[in-house]
């Protein structure tokens, strides 16, 4: 198959590529040439900007488009119609931020979507982020109509992975010491390796599958403290968590998803956060590996890192120790 990347050197990009290669797919990438350039230097690249500057595209033709870089509808647009005639099938990734609400567990793809006032706003931010995915959504199946597979990933995580959300845990529990964590500790997590969904993507755009499809993981019902606990275990650390409850983390101000990540509050806005119905992606052949192999290879990759790192998600070791502090004095 010849497979064109917008994008394809960042996270699940590059776990795309990589995915395709392997199944030994002819990948071409459509890229600025301005993050990790040196990253396959076998593959053909195809320099512009999606803003404006489609050229390179233009007169060429693919089997598929896999597309994990597309915000803004109007350059989703862009691309989407001149790639029409160039494609058979158009894999589009958008995101679970795209339903209006949290609130309800299970949710299917049939779900009420996000939406904003003013469709021509183009600036992410937290409240615009999934009426944008939502509208870019619509801007790829109206330019293809019937040949566009919407994946809506939640967090996704494992190497390289540039937001530290889910990297955080299972370095910080290997350091070993008193980890604070937010109560309860059954609290449901949801998170979907890299490289899981990326190998199903490429499959997606082989097959020509349309639709849209959450795409969630693990494959069984996880909790914060599975997983804090399959990260000590395997990192073999003195680790001993610490529980603090909501009331506890409002009032010293500890930032939810941020300061302590996967972890978004307790309220009943949230009973849906990490309880999607993704069985249509999984009958179409999503696969999850064991959670214990994801914390083992992203602690693999973090070691990689330099040591003085800057992370982009977490709380600091001053600001851990003086929460932990202060807890144990009530």
């Amino acid at each position: 198959m010849k497979l064109l990347i917008l994008g394809g050197t960042v996270f699940l990009g590059r776990h795309t590529v990589e995915a395709a290669l392997a199944r030994g797919h002819e990948v071409t990438l459509f890229n600025r040439g301005q993050r990790n350039p040196e990253l396959f230097p076998d593959v053909e690249k195809l320099r512009g900007n999606r803003d404006g500057d489609l050229a390179a595209l233009q007169g060429r033709r693919w089997d598929a488009v896999i597309d994990p870089s597309g915000y803004v509808p109007r350059l989703v647009t862009d691309s989407a119609r001149l790639l029409a005639d160039a494609v058979e099938h158009y894999t589009f990734v958008s995101s679970l931020s795209a339903y209006a609400s949290f609130a309800d567990a299970n949710q299917n793809e049939d779900a009420p979507l996000a939406t904003m006032d003013d469709p021509t706003i183009e600036q992410i931010t937290g409240e615009t982020y999934g009426p944008l995915k939502v509208l870019s959504e619509q801007a790829a199946q109206s330019a293809i109509p019937g040949r566009v597979a919407v994946i809506r990933p939640g967090l996704i995580v494992g190497p390289h992975d540039p937001t530290d959300r889910f990297t955080y845990w299972p370095v910080r529990v290997a350091k070993g010491g008193a980890v604070l964590a937010p109560a309860p500790a059954d609290y449901p997590v949801e998170f979907t390796d890299v490289r899981d969904l990326a190998a199903w993507m490429v499959r997606v755009a082989e097959q020509c599958i349309p639709g849209v499809f959450n795409a969630s993981g693990p494959g069984e019902a996880a909790t914060l403290d599975g997983l804090l606990e399959s990260s000590q275990e395997i990192s073999g650390s003195d680790a001993r968590f610490v529980w603090a409850d909501e009331a506890f983390l409002q009032k010293n101000e500890v930032q939810p998803w941020s300061q302590l990540p996967l972890w978004i509050g307790n309220g009943p806005e949230y009973d849906g956060f990490s309880r999607y119905d993704c069985s249509r992606a999984i009958a179409a052949g999503l696969t999850f590996r064991p959670v214990t192999e994801t914390v083992a290879d992203t602690l693999e990759w973090a070691a990689t890192r330099p040591a003085d790192h800057t992370w982009r998600a977490g709380l600091t070791a001053e600001r851990e120790a003086e929460l932990i502090e202060k807890l144990s004095h009530g």
